[in-house]
């Protein structure tokens, strides 16, 4: 390799090492985008591109990533690839006006297409209840009103939930299917089982597609930038059949549904059988259940779409309005640790592109849905303080000077200066086994696998 080609210049203007693979992993990521499979010309469109490089590059000349996705959008045109090439453009562009937004000073809360009046329902119970910021937070807790805090919030939880149901009830005779969606680590789950309780009284049940049975085989599922499978993309779904099986579902045939072997990596078609009958709706638990084409063939008055955020409506120490995915990195860590052994780090340093995914395929779809539930309490901050206090702190230590870590640097650092405003809690009795927020840290009384 050229002696230039040994590195790269980042926006930042760092200097990190050049790599093949995330040059292949971006056109194979654009491919997909508009219906392509083809990993190996992916891989040949990439040696193309790396060809050109050698040839423009010479002496101790470092290209920069501007220069190289150039170089990306002139072989995707003149080799033949227009779809893919205007993809890889519109993605660029995407990427360059959201690093614009977060130049701009931060003087409001993001609602990220939240509903204004829902975000000032959450933000108007949050001053009632004197947990508006975190200094408030700790008074109540120092005055040892932490129990009454759980409570206070359960309920406010366990409100969004009856409302929803009361949506989905005046609407049951067209309805056909539940659509719950909403970021990783929303609380989902445990909503889906508060439902289903809530709608067995009511002479209703819920049937689940599980859409994980439609990811295409491994082999096929486009990476990130660090190479690793992207299955937070719906482009990894087979959308084509779901909502094939959707529609026959509908109908009322009996449809054998596919089976994904998550430790291969392969899909097996034509395994479970599922038919739906008139007291059932067709459930669909899934991040990307907003998202247009998942659904596209189901007429909009069959549908009742659910979104759960975690919409903390609560200043930090800095006076600016916590981030919603914060607290779901939280949330994940904990939950992955005890239930798979993931280590929290991991999350951390992948969870750019889990959030890079919301973006593009969650977040613009939210003023969708019919109904949105609100999952995150106050007391899980300090929760968290007592369970990961620790983490961050090493983490912003290890990650201040590497640049290919910097937006889990930033990360660590925003939520690290977070935590330490708070009071800790360790003693986590006060929690009952229905709450939701024991999806996350354990002891839950539902059925949640």
């Amino acid at each position: 390799m050229s002696q230039c080609l040994t590195h790269v210049v980042k926006r930042t203007g760092a200097v990190v090492p050049f790599n093949r693979e995330r040059i292949a992993n971006a056109i194979y990521r654009a491919a997909v985008a508009v219906g392509g499979r083809d990993r190996q010309t992916a891989e040949r469109l990439a040696d193309a591109v790396v060809g050109i490089l050698r040839k423009t590059c010479t002496g101790d000349k470092v290209p920069t990533v501007e220069e190289i996705q150039d170089v990306v959008e002139k072989v995707l045109i003149e080799q033949g690839h227009a779809r893919t090439a205007k993809a890889y453009i519109l993605y660029r562009q995407e990427r360059a006006m959201r690093r614009e937004r977060r130049t701009e000073v931060r003087t409001q809360r993001d609602p990220e297409n939240i509903p204004y009046r829902k975000l000032w329902e959450v933000l108007n119970w949050s001053v009632d209840h004197s947990v508006h910021n975190v200094f408030r937070l700790n008074e109540r807790i120092a005055k040892g009103e932490f129990a009454e805090i759980v409570r206070e919030s359960d309920e406010a939880y366990e409100k969004d939930v009856d409302d929803a149901l009361a949506g989905i009830l005046h609407r049951r005779e067209a309805l056909r299917v539940a659509i719950i969606a909403g970021p990783s680590s929303s609380c989902k789950t445990t909503t889906t089982a508060k439902l289903e309780e809530r709608l067995k009284t009511a002479g209703l049940s819920l049937v689940a597609l599980n859409v994980d049975n439609y990811f295409f085989d491994l082999e096929m599922h486009p990476r990130d930038e660090y190479g690793d499978y992207d299955f937070e993309t719906p482009q990894a779904l087979d959308l084509a059949l779901i909502n094939e099986h959707l529609q026959r579902l509908i109908a009322g045939e009996e449809v054998m549904l596919p089976r994904y072997d998550f430790k291969t990596g392969k899909r097996q078609l034509d395994v479970t059988p599922m038919q739906v009958h008139d007291d059932q709706l067709i459930l669909i638990d899934s991040l990307h259940g907003l998202y247009e084409g998942m659904t596209a063939a189901i007429p909009d008055a069959q549908k009742f779409k659910l979104y759960i955020e975690t919409l903390l409506q609560m200043k930090g120490p800095d006076n600016q309005y916590i981030r919603f995915t914060d607290l779901r990195l939280m949330r994940r860590m904990v939950r992955d640790a005890r239930e798979r052994a993931y280590d929290p780090r991991q999350t951390l340093e992948h969870w750019h592109y889990v959030r890079s995914s919301e973006l593009r395929h969650i977040i613009p779809y939210v003023n969708t849905a019919d109904y949105v539930v609100n999952s995150a309490t106050p007391y899980e901050l300090p929760v968290m303080r007592a369970r990961l206090f620790a983490n961050f702190a090493q983490w912003v230590r290890e990650y201040r000077d590497d640049p290919n870590r910097m937006d889990a640097y930033l990360r660590a650092e925003r939520v690290h200066r977070l935590l330490q405003a708070l009071i800790p809690i360790e003693d986590e009795s006060a929690i009952p086994a229905t709450s939701h927020v024991r999806e996350f840290i354990g002891g839950s009384v539902y059925k949640l696998h």
